[in-house]
């Protein structure tokens, strides 16, 4: 039985644009209306399964409707750039889906569609239009029903003749009627002054139609009857306009709009080009190949693959060894589930040579026959090709397995390539580079409540397809680092880095939970105390960790001024609270009780759950894939969180001990490495003069810009210098400083220009580096990692003073990145080159800690400020403090 599906294209497609938040793909093409309108168009595939589908548009500004009223349409603003950019790619992708698009000129998409349900009604065929526009809802009858979309694009309201009843009272043919006496401002119908849908309705449901209304006046009385009266012309012509017209010359039959659904190859290389993976994962795509679910079982079964399973005999192991021993390139795969690798489970090994793939479970692995693989697993001297292998290395480590000489991680350089880029699974990397076969993660294991890893062939087959992907993947990311000028990176930063920071991961740092357990009851002594003086300050009793309770008390109780209020009652965010200090006492209270808090849950709480009981020590994962910038991120937990600057959150640094009777924490510390940076990179001879001459930064920065002698700055020009300073890394606006300082917005403005007035050359690199990035499309830092800014260029002016301030600052704060983790590279190297027992334990922002025995407490002293300073020449010196101390607080 025949369903037709009729969308109006310029309807959604607008719709979708101011529905969604800004997308753009890679090349900076804006994204959003074309997502929105795929979302939209695969739910109504997926659920009205049309037999034929047409999508309309309009063919240009002016219609017939123009000839009768030249101000049609006429007060529509100008159709943004950015969604006009996207009209011919989404008509391209609409052709992907292999659907009909038609447009006439001189006709408007809803005169197409109600041609074609005009025909729908005579043929007696079920259709169904889509529009976010209810002027179609006049089309609607008993075959045809209407798809209003609302919330944006996501779901949509089907109007039958019932349903349009039951809303309005009227049939649909008095949709036209309801236009004509209420008008359309988005159309720039007129229709009649003082009459809205409330009072057409009630004409309406009196006199049925404006002709009826008009030839009635004498019925109606006051101000309504002098408007019908004075536009009874501009009311019969809002009709007219507001009629679709049914009878537009097609000239093409209803078979040229059959659809058959959508190849998989055309639509994945569509969805790629735009980067709509999350489309591409719901429907089982996969690059060029566009896998689905079947179509990868059968690139896998195209595959030449042996599954050593447990009771495999030494023969099936020397055989697997001699493929690798005559195999140019491998590909190696290690699943380990869990994104925690101090707590993954390994359950299986694939190896893609050129001939065939080899599947292992981890407990054939495990047996004595494959005693010579282990071997080659770890022997630093046999190169491993694999994906995410710091996280492969971590979960083998607690395995008791050891994985070496890795040489080549597919993740690691996708992100380098592409460090914007979330979407780091081995199947989406795959996808980009144009590959087809492999499928997600989650459409072979589930997520959530239904995540179940299968066993046998589905298992063997999906470690299979990701062994092989890697190895094909190999040559062609490698290729792209060198065509980017980043193998250096690659390969003397992040790939060494990877060792270090799994060696530190599962050597992890002891904490005595006797400490932290003490820490735990001061803090809940003075959390009751605190407790206490807020209720006593608000007369009540009342929870204060409900942000609906605490504004009632706040807001009413006590009569405070409201500043913001959401939906569920008052704001209470901690943006509110500051303002709010100077005018009640119970403020500063409040504060502190939510500081303290967070201390006792996130930190004390939160660590004492964190230390494994088999080592006393806890573990952080270090990622280095997931910021932007090059920092790195720990989690597991994140270390580098731990607030300092309440001395209650110093405190807990008191719990992270040696873990060997008699040793030392170390630390050092980067002095203010971000401005010394911007020194080198901007060239000014003021910045570079104060590093050079070891003078106070902020001192000197006040004493030029306030034009007084250094001896002269008071402590506020030095916290506003500070402030300007560490802004000035960060695109720190007027509005900005004037928040941190506490002054005006114009006095704010007026210290970032004078400042600009004292160091002319970081006026000049920030004004540079936004050209370069116009120009290049990216940023560098001073290692050459990349960070590509599609929003330089929007017309939007939001978007591109985010990317112009992600210009000015990535170069600053990736450099800054990149010199700490090449003097953990470095000291990783010195240890061992020294044969030291000293250990690098974590990385802190700019800070590192190592536990020191007492012999190596001299050297490594010296060492170590050695090594970081030394870690990149600049044109200014590197400056790294060095403590120490029997914990990480006294080292500190």
């Amino acid at each position: 039985m025949e369903k037709w599906m009729l969308i109006d294209g310029n309807s959604v497609a607008y719709r979708a644009f101011f529905a969604l938040p800004p997308l753009t793909n890679a090349s900076g093409l804006h994204t959003n209306a074309i997502f929105g309108f795929t979302t939209m168009l695969l739910k109504l595939l997926e659920e009205h399964k049309p037999t034929h589908v047409l999508v309309a548009f309009d063919a240009g500004k002016v219609t017939f409707r123009h000839e009768g009223y030249s101000e049609y349409k006429g007060g529509r603003q100008k159709t943004p750039a950015e969604l006009s950019e996207q009209f011919p790619v989404l008509k391209e992708l609409i052709a992907s889906f292999g659907i009909a698009q038609f447009e006439l000129s001189g006709y408007e998409a809803d005169d197409i569609i109600g041609t074609l349900t005009k025909q729908a009604d005579e043929q007696g065929v079920d259709a169904i239009v889509v529009s976010g526009d209810k002027d179609m809802l006049q089309l609607s009858s008993a075959r045809v029903t209407v798809a209003v979309t609302k919330k944006g694009v996501s779901e949509v309201e089907l109007y039958t003749p019932e349903l349009i009843q039951e809303k309005y009272g009227l049939e649909p043919g008095q949709i036209i009627d309801l236009k004509g006496l209420m008008g359309d401002t988005s159309d720039n119908i007129p229709g009649v002054p003082g009459v809205g849908e409330k009072t057409a309705l009630k004409l309406l449901h009196e006199y049925a139609s404006v002709e009826n209304v008009l030839d009635n006046l004498d019925k109606l009385k006051g101000k309504l009857k002098e408007n019908m009266e004075a536009h009874r012309d501009d009311a019969l012509m809002s009709k007219k306009l507001a009629t679709i017209f049914r009878e537009v010359p097609m000239e093409r039959e209803i078979e040229e709009i059959r659809y058959g659904g959508y190849e998989p190859a055309k639509l994945s290389e569509a969805f790629r080009k735009l980067e709509f993976r999350s489309l591409m994962e719901k429907l089982e795509l996969s690059g060029e190949g566009g896998a689905t679910a079947a179509e990868a079982k059968a690139a896998a079964a195209e595959l030449k693959m042996t599954a050593l399973e447990s009771g495999a005999e030494a023969a099936d192991w020397e055989r697997l060894l001699g493929s690798l021993a005559d195999s140019e390139r491998h590909g190696l795969y290690i699943e380990a589930i869990g994104e925690n690798p101090h707590h993954s489970e390994l359950i299986g090994v694939a190896i893609a040579t050129e001939d065939e793939v080899f599947v292992m479970s981890m407990e054939a692995v495990r047996e004595e026959a494959a005693a010579k693989f282990r071997e080659w697993l770890a022997d630093e001297t046999k190169p491993k090709y694999g994906f995410d292998m710091h996280k492969a290395e971590l979960a083998m480590l607690w395995a008791g397995l050891k994985l070496g000489g890795a040489a080549f991680d597919v993740q690691l350089a996708a992100y380098l390539l592409d460090p914007t880029d979330s979407a780091l699974s081995l199947s989406a990397v795959n996808d980009r580079q144009g590959f087809g076969g492999v499928p997600s993660d989650e459409a072979v294991y589930g997520k959530g409540a239904k995540f179940k890893v299968p066993g046998g062939e589905t298992l063997q087959r999906h470690l299979a397809l990701k062994a092989d992907a890697v190895r094909k993947l190999v040559p062609i990311v490698t290729e792209e680092l060198a065509n980017r000028g980043m193998s250096k990176l690659y390969f003397e930063l992040e790939h060494p880095l990877a060792r270090v920071l799994a060696g530190m991961e599962h050597q992890g740092i002891k904490v005595e939970k006797a400490v932290l357990e003490e820490l735990g009851r001061t803090l809940e002594a003075k959390l009751s105390s605190i407790n206490s003086e807020i209720y006593s300050l608000a007369g009540t009793e009342f929870n204060i960790n409900s942000p609906k309770q605490l504004g009632e008390v706040l807001f009413e109780k006590l009569g405070l001024p409201a500043r913001k209020k959401t939906k569920t009652g008052y704001s209470t965010d901690a943006e509110v609270l500051e303002e709010l200090a100077r005018y009640h006492d119970i403020i500063p209270h409040i504060l502190n009780f939510r500081q303290l808090s967070k201390l006792q849950s996130t930190y004390v709480e939160g660590l004492l759950k964190e230390i494994r009981e088999e080592t006393g020590k806890v573990h952080t994962y270090y990622r280095q894939t997931i910021a932007a910038t090059g920092r790195l991120s720990s989690q597991f937990p994140n270390l580098q969180n731990i607030p300092i600057r309440l001395e209650e959150g110093r405190q807990i640094r008191k719990a992270f001990v040696p873990s060997q009777p008699g040793w030392t924490i170390l630390a050092a510390d980067y002095s203010q490495i971000e401005l010394r940076v911007l020194a080198h990179i901007s060239g000014d001879d003021n910045l570079k003069e104060a590093f050079i001459h070891d003078m106070d930064i902020h001192t000197k920065t006040a004493s030029d810009v306030f034009g007084v002698p250094a001896e002269q700055v008071d402590s506020n020009m030095r916290r506003s210098a500070k402030a300007v300073n560490f802004g000035i890394v960060y695109g720190i606006s007027d509005f900005g400083l004037s928040q941190n300082l506490g002054i005006t917005r114009k006095d704010a403005a007026q210290f970032i220009e004078q400042y600009f007035s004292v160091f002319k050359g970081v006026r000049k690199y920030m004004d540079d580096i936004v050209a370069q990035a116009k120009s290049d499309g990216y940023v560098t830092t001073l290692l050459d990692r990349r960070r590509y800014l599609p929003e330089i260029k929007a017309s939007n002016f939001n978007l591109r003073s985010f990317a112009e301030r992600t210009a000015m600052n990535t170069p600053i704060q990736g450099s800054a990145a990149d010199i700490i983790k090449l003097a953990m590279v470095q000291m990783d190297e010195a240890l061992r080159e020294r044969k030291l027992k000293s250990r690098m334990l974590l990385q802190v922002h700019d800070e590192l800690v190592f536990e020191v025995p007492p012999d190596e407490l001299e050297l490594m002293k010296k060492l170590l400020p050695e090594v970081m300073s030394g870690a990149l020449k600049l044109d200014v010196p590197l400056k790294a403090d060095v403590s120490f101390g029997d914990n990480w607080y006294e080292a500190k």
